[in-house]
């Protein structure tokens, strides 16, 4: 069985869309056959499919995982893995990848003899109709947040893809809700939820510096971290800012606020209030953070804080816990989903709350403890292995 991976509308790897690829591809298992698969999803039918097969060599089928994107993307996702990749001439602009997903994509699968298609990236590139072949989308955002920023056009083209799409992989619940108010029959989507690197994300119990090197920053702690991008008022971090200029007065304690994450359409307003606060010189906006030093950041910290309202999968909250640190966190979108009981919630509207609860994370000594026992058995449970079982499960 052959089942591809559509890396167009990725960004080459520096997106959402490319780090899920990235993880999946990275995280295959050494030999793949649907035999082994069939008892990795919790569906209880298919673990009845389960016991059969194992006695029955003849259900085995091996699978082949290959990918198909722009020629520029030829090594950018294989790990260094061989998995075979084919590059369809077009140019790499985005209006020129929507025309060809519209029109020449069934005749590309068919050509190539693929069995089921994985699509990660919906809300760039996506055909209307899956001739041939199994598409599956897979779907890591809030999809009616998403279609606000689309045109007429890409809003109906999306919802005609998703609504023709044989299988949709929602990374929560929250997500899966969201789909079925668009009108995408429930039937069709399953819930599996992303994993988070546990090679990269662990607890760090020996960082005893007060300072934390991280090249080209060096932080002194102790610091509360947020890590977001500065892309709209959802994100809260003018909300947050205020509450860390509450927090500071009440307890007059040394503890700064480092905000990390890409510049969007809502910098100034960010910097503006960060520029124009009392407590500026303990604030750091320190900008793009490569994903794999956020680890380091995490695990100097006193606190991950996450008040972000419109969060459809939230990993950041389980990287933090994974990295032995508490999580306080909004109690809207995924997040009380993907954080379970670990987490201290707030309403990110709610200054004075927020700024209590990082009050009592840092001088309840007792409670941090065991928040933060709870949480690396918590994240534990999420890992891009049992992801991708799983997804290959479904096909």
């Amino acid at each position: 069985m052959k089942i591809a991976i559509d890396t167009f509308g990725s960004e080459h790897g520096r997106s959402g869309f490319g780090s899920y690829i990235l993880n999946f591809i990275s995280n295959l298992p050494q030999e793949i056959s649907s035999q082994e698969l069939t008892g990795t999803t919790i569906n209880a039918d298919t673990n009845k499919n389960a016991a059969k097969s194992e006695n029955s060599s003849e259900n085995k089928t091996d699978i082949q995982i290959e990918l198909f994107g722009l020629e520029d993307d030829r090594y950018t996702y294989t790990s260094g893995k061989d998995i075979p990749f084919t590059s369809p001439k077009i140019s790499s602009s985005k209006k020129a990848e929507q025309k060809w997903h519209l029109r020449k994509i069934n005749s590309f699968i068919k050509k190539n003899k693929y069995d089921a298609v994985i699509y990660p990236c919906v809300c760039k590139v996506f055909p209307v109709k899956f001739k041939n072949h199994m598409g599956i989308a897979i779907i890591n955002s809030i999809i009616s947040i998403d279609m606000k920023e689309m045109s007429f056009f890409q809003r109906k083209h999306l919802k005609k893809g998703l609504k023709n799409i044989q299988k949709i992989v929602a990374a929560s619940e929250y997500i899966k809700k969201d789909l079925i108010k668009l009108g995408i029959n429930p039937q069709k989507i399953q819930v599996i939820h992303n994993g988070i690197d546990h090679k990269v994300f662990f607890p760090m119990p020996n960082l005893d510096n007060d300072i934390i090197d991280i090249n080209p920053f060096s932080i002194k702690r102790p610091y509360f971290i947020y890590g977001s991008s500065l892309s709209g008022p959802e994100k809260k971090h003018i909300e947050l800012i205020k509450a860390f200029e509450l927090f500071k007065k009440n307890t007059n304690l040394p503890h700064r606020l480092v905000l990390a994450g890409n510049e969007g359409e809502y910098s100034k307003q960010v910097q503006q209030a960060v520029f124009s606060s009392e407590f500026a010189s303990d604030i750091f906006l320190v900008g793009y953070f490569p994903h794999e030093s956020f680890a380091k950041l995490y695990a100097g910290a006193e606190a991950c804080l996450f008040p972000s309202v419109n969060e459809g999968v939230g990993l950041p909250i389980l990287e933090a816990m994974a990295c032995s640190i508490p999580v306080l966190c909004s109690q809207e979108g995924a997040l009380k989903e993907i954080g379970g009981t670990s987490p201290l919630y707030f309403d990110s509207d709610n200054i004075d709350q927020i700024s209590a609860l990082m009050q009592k994370i840092v001088e309840d000594k007792e409670l941090r403890n065991n928040i933060v026992f709870d949480s690396i058995l918590w994240a534990n449970e999420f890992n891009w292995e049992k992801t991708v079982r799983q997804t290959l499960a479904i096909i």
